[in-house]
């Protein structure tokens, strides 16, 4: 039987889609996994990115800290996180492991691109906004933000994609998601199985990646814009 017809087979077994183990479920297990992994990194990740970058206070340190928690590798980190949280339940030796992972995972992208993208913003315009009698507060949130959004949503994009397809992993623990087809797939030798399971999780991330990079382009402003295709006309002439 080729692979062809051991994918038709498969997907064509009503078992393999409903319950417990079956796709759907895994599907969206994993989505749930990956969402609560960016809320919670966001949640962290963006008040320091836009406190660095308005202030610039403690910046060089903690992009130091983001670059060396950006290298550190995600099974490391869970082999670390494992033996402290094993005896916690009920989840301390799935669950736990495989978030705290994924979210050291997506926080150092959301954190360097917000406070590079808020270093960016012109400064006549943060000076025009003083001149105008705004508040800090203000100023960052009517000014700063919105000229440094399509940066800031770069960096959820980045970290966004990455969870999708690290989290993966959390079904090595027994979290669940689309990595249980992998694993089961391989362990059961069933190449059906084991290439939806790679086939979703690739597809399901191209799918974060678009639907951000469609936000980031959105985000940027038109005048924005017009500046963008003044400056590249001027430049092609």
């Amino acid at each position: 039987m080729t692979l062809i017809e051991e994918l038709g087979a498969w997907l064509a077994d009503p078992a393999h889609w409903t319950g417990p183990d079956g796709l759907l479920t895994r599907l969206l297990e994993h989505i749930a996994l990956s969402g609560a992994c960016l809320a919670m990194a966001v949640a962290i990740a963006l008040p320091i990115g836009l406190w660095i970058g308005h202030t610039g206070r403690g910046a060089a340190a903690v992009i130091r800290a983001a670059n060396i928690g950006q290298a550190l590798p995600t099974l490391g980190v869970i082999g670390i996180i494992l033996p402290l949280t094993a005896n916690i339940e009920p989840y301390g030796f799935d669950l736990i492991p495989s978030i705290v992972a994924l979210v050291a995972l997506a926080i150092p992208p959301i954190v360097t691109n917000t406070y590079a993208g808020l270093r960016q913003v012109d400064p006549e315009a943060i000076e025009a906004g003083r001149g105008m009698g705004m508040r800090e507060l203000q100023l960052l949130g009517l000014v700063e933000v919105p000229l440094a959004l399509p940066s800031v949503l770069a960096g959820l994009r980045i970290s966004a994609v990455q969870v999708v397809a690290t989290a993966t992993l959390a079904a090595v623990l027994g979290a669940g998601g689309l990595g249980r087809l992998i694993i089961d797939g391989i362990a059961q030798q069933d190449d059906a199985q084991l290439f939806i399971g790679a086939l979703l999780v690739a597809i399901l991330a191209i799918a974060t990646e678009l639907s951000f990079a469609g936000l980031q382009r959105l985000a940027i402003s038109p005048g924005v814009r017009g500046r963008r295709a003044v400056r590249e006309s001027a430049a092609d002439a």
